[in-house]
């Protein structure tokens, strides 16, 4: 299959034991096929597994840099300052919106050039402003980014450009008050423009992300702003009438960079958000359930009587089940070779008896040891709510398993539920976290008439990592991560 029909298409994580959410069932992507145990779904915004929500505040310094009265005079740096806050949207892993308010404050200088300069003085400004945009957001990362990188990255370059509405007020004061005049307007000079048309500017800028959590980005962020406006460093009314200080630089947009630092807020219960969200993370885990789809949606003329994507000229299963999966030539895949499809199997990749809906029968193992590696196999994969030790429904019938193999041993036996975490968060968190869930197994083996006396709950945090070189978890990409979160079995 081609690898732009798997971007576009991603397959639900495989059940993890601590901090996975669930996909939620969404539409399918038509001529693709589905069953009870995969989704094939459309990697987009309405699938609904990653955060596109975020709150992003931000401050620095201002400067009027093309104007007649500028932040930069004599060899000196006028500082001025900046703040900002936005409600951002993410639209798709390149593109988002952002509705932004920013306020602060430019300061300058100015003197007439040439012979009259000196004769003319130097005088200061300020420029205090709100503004009100929306802004664009590319990220050149995620478009440049090559899509067979195994390795989660932090980083990320973007860029920006937008609209909006200002109001502001300006002062200019001479340094020769002895040149002060109000009629005719001379200096001191006060403009105070409301927000309207009017005011009406640009802004384009770049902006460098690193990703500090999946709930917090801090970002550096440069903008140049584009006023429009000749009146926006303070030095004065247009052209017409015009003090001196207004004449100096030919250009009739006064225009200002801000440079700042910021940190974005991602809002929503998902392990990752839409920027950072990468599909192959899901493809990673488990890859079987792409099988045999064509390259291109193939026109049936003799028709598809059971909708299952193999026109019936060489479908070799004309009934095939509503939403099962089929190989080729239409026939509804059996997996594990049990005689029960995998749409109704409920052990997919073990084989079992139909009256068992394809489930092995437990039966009493050869040893403790086998029995173990009998428990951890229906362990794999246990789920839980986000953060919590509730036990998802769909991990009920293997520990219903679990159960069954347990009450075979002998109930003198003793063992371990052992629960373990990634390295995320704290030490005392993910101990307490790690211990509840492991209570949370022992709890469901013993109502499924398991021996209590047999069974110690025990939580290691992540002290106990099924792969030791995922400390830090930045180290790792997410499947090792999400391996390292379990819930398993050992003799005591």
């Amino acid at each position: 299959m081609k690898l732009s029909l798997l971007l576009t298409l991603s397959l639900p994580i495989a059940i993890y034991a601590q901090d996975t959410v669930s996909v939620k069932d969404s539409e399918t992507y038509p001529n693709t096929f589905s069953s009870g145990s995969a989704n094939v779904q459309r990697f987009d915004n309405s699938a609904r597994r990653f955060n596109d929500w975020a709150i992003s505040i931000g401050g620095g310094t201002a400067f009027m840099t093309h104007a007649d009265l500028t932040s930069f005079y004599d060899s000196k740096v006028n500082w001025g300052w900046n703040a900002y806050a936005s409600l951002d949207k993410q639209i798709t892993h390149t593109f988002g919106l952002s509705l932004q308010y920013q306020m602060g404050k430019t300061n300058q200088k100015g003197k007439l050039p040439g012979e009259a300069g000196e004769k003319a003085g130097v005088a200061d400004a300020w420029t205090k402003y709100h503004q009100i945009s929306l802004l664009a957001d590319v990220n050149f990362s995620n478009l440049l980014r090559r899509v067979d990188n195994h390795s989660p990255y932090r980083w990320a370059l973007h860029g920006y450009a937008g609209i909006g509405f200002m109001s502001y007020n300006t002062l200019l004061l001479d340094n020769d008050t002895s040149r002060w005049n109000t009629n005719p307007p001379r200096v001191p000079i006060e403009i105070d423009q409301k927000l309207g048309i009017a005011s009406f500017f640009y802004q384009a800028g770049i902006g460098l992300k690193y990703k500090v959590s999946r709930l917090v980005d801090v970002e550096a962020r440069a903008m140049y702003i584009i006023s429009g406006d000749e009146e926006f460093d303070g030095g004065g009314w247009t052209r017409n009438g015009a003090p001196y200080y207004n004449l100096i630089n030919d250009n009739r947009s006064d225009n200002m960079l801000t440079v700042n630092l910021g940190l974005s807020f991602k809002l929503g219960k998902h392990l990752s958000h839409l920027a950072w969200h990468d599909p192959l993370q899901e493809a990673y885990y488990r890859t079987s359930v792409l099988e045999n789809t064509p390259d291109e949606l193939v026109v049936c003329e003799s028709g598809d009587k059971d909708n299952d994507g193999v026109c019936d000229d060489w479908d070799r299963q004309l009934d095939t089940p509503a939403g099962a999966r089929v190989d080729g030539a239409g026939v509804a895949l059996d997996l594990d070779l049990d005689g029960v499809i995998d749409l109704y199997d409920k052990c997919v990749t073990v084989p079992g008896p139909v009256e068992n809906q394809g489930c092995p029968t437990a039966q009493a193992p050869a040893s403790n040891q086998t029995a173990v590696e009998s428990i951890n196999k229906y362990f794999e994969g246990i789920e839980f709510e986000l953060n919590s030790d509730v036990i998802r429904k769909q991990s009920y019938d293997k520990l219903n398993q679990a159960a069954d193999v347990i009450r075979t041993l002998d109930s003198n036996s003793k063992f371990l539920v052992i629960g373990a975490t990634d390295t995320r968060g704290s030490d005392a968190y993910n101990l307490k976290l790690s211990q509840k869930r492991a209570d949370a197994v022992v709890k469901y083996l013993t109502g499924k008439g398991v021996n209590a006396s047999m069974l110690t709950a025990e939580g290691r945090g992540k002290n106990d990592l099924k792969y030791p070189e995922c400390n830090p978890a930045t180290k790792c990409p997410e499947w090792k991560n999400e391996a390292n979160r379990r819930v398993y079995f050992q003799e005591k």
